[in-house]
Parts: C-alpha cells; structure tokens; sequence
C-alpha cells in the first residue's frame, strides 16, 4: 500500500455560531491542509497519483474558501465552519474529484487552524 500527501494552504474569516468564547466573534486563520491519498497499485509509469495534480485538484477546491468568509459558503451556512466540518468538506470534495482516478482514494484530510491546533477527517 502506498500513501501519498500533499500540503498547501488558504486564508479565510470564520465565526463558530453557539460557541460561547473568543471564537464566537468574527477571527480568521491562515489554514494549513494535508490530503492523504492512498493506492493499492502504481499506474503503468509507477507512480500512484502525480503529485501536481494531487495538489491541483486540492487548490482547486479550498480556492473557494480562500480569502471568503466561510460562514456564508454552503454547508457552512448550516453547519459551523470549525475545522472538523472544514477537512471533512476537503475531504467529501477531493474524494468526488478523484472518483476518475484509478487505485487512488482519499484516505484523510488535516486542517490546521493554527500551528498547534488541527482536525483530520478520515473514513473507517
């Protein structure tokens, strides 16, 4: 088995509804992610996934939290834009944008929302 990850980053203003502290005012992170893609087989060139589409299709997706204020993005105008919900949204998205790829799959998403503080989604 083969696990690949790629790391990059985005900047965003979020407020967390309910919350009774600090983090229920209006604050923003500079967001570090980590996705984490795992593959059984290489392709026919052995390599599991190119790293630079890895990490395109990953700016891709967190390009349309960068520099927005998460709490008006669906499903964050629902849910709270906390890092849980955070790498669990990366991680649905470039889940269904490697759909095409063969042997690759998502195996976990991090979220830093500081340098000492992250949440990773991953499914059992």
């Amino acid at each position: 088995m083969y696990k690949l990850m790629i790391e990059t980053s985005f900047a965003s203003a979020h407020q967390l509804r309910g919350y009774k502290g600090k983090c229920e005012n209006l604050h923003g992170h500079n967001w570090k992610v980590q996705a984490y893609v795992t593959a059984e087989k290489l392709n026919d060139i052995d390599i599991a996934i190119d790293f630079h589409d890895l990490k395109r299709i990953t700016i891709e997706i967190i390009s349309q939290l960068d520099h927005k204020f998460l709490n008006n993005i669906p499903p964050f105008t629902e849910k709270n834009p906390s890092s849980e919900n955070i790498s669990k949204w990366i991680f649905d998205s470039l889940k269904e944008r490697l759909a095409g790829y063969k042997n690759v799959e998502v195996s976990e998403v991090t979220v830093w929302e500081s340098e000492t503080a992250s949440a990773t989604y991953y499914e059992k």
